[in-house]
């Protein structure tokens, strides 16, 4: 409740996406624990998380990694990441990176990482984020168009992307995403 306008806080628990402005969404709950448990995340991993929202998952994720974990978060959205801050910071969270920019290629300063996840649909998963992954990475990311879009994991280890289940994600705006 603590990451959606207080217009929708009376939807905080319902199992769906909701608007944070920038038409944007935070996604719904249990879309952000499968994608968490696809990325099979580890105590001391670096994560670059792509599209920070009302930082929500950027704190699951900080959460999980822990202390001695870095989390890298990418907003396009300069407003969505202060309000993405103002809400982490009050959870006391010191292993994050805030970066303010077009995350749809990665982020190459703080690669390599042990995973990725993406939280807008991208066209394709761009060779360019592929190749700032460690050895045994992992991106996972909505990938498609307006219309049809499908959740994949890429295994940097098998170099194989795997579809696991239809989904449906705010278009990643950007370089590498749509135009």
């Amino acid at each position: 409740e603590y990451f959606i306008p207080e217009e929708f806080r009376d939807k905080a628990y319902f199992d769906a996406p909701l608007p944070i402005g920038k038409n944007q969404t935070i996604s719904a709950p249990s879309m952000v624990a499968y994608m968490l448990e696809k990325a099979e995340l580890k105590k001391g991993m670096d994560v670059l998380d792509i599209g920070a929202g009302s930082g929500w998952l950027a704190g699951l994720i900080a959460e999980i990694i822990g202390k001695n974990g870095r989390l890298t978060t990418v907003e396009m959205h300069y407003d969505l990441m202060e309000k993405a801050k103002f809400n982490l910071y009050r959870f006391g969270l010191k292993n994050i990176e805030y970066v303010v920019g077009d995350g749809s290629c990665g982020y190459k300063k703080n690669a390599p990482y042990d995973r990725i996840i993406v939280s807008a649909c991208t066209p394709s998963i761009p060779d360019e984020m592929k190749s700032q992954l460690k050895k045994n990475g992992k991106i996972i990311a909505p990938v498609g168009s307006l219309f049809y879009q499908m959740l994949v994991i890429y295994d940097k280890k098998t170099n194989k992307e795997e579809s696991v289940m239809p989904v449906l994600f705010v278009l990643m705006a950007g370089k590498c995403g749509f135009k």
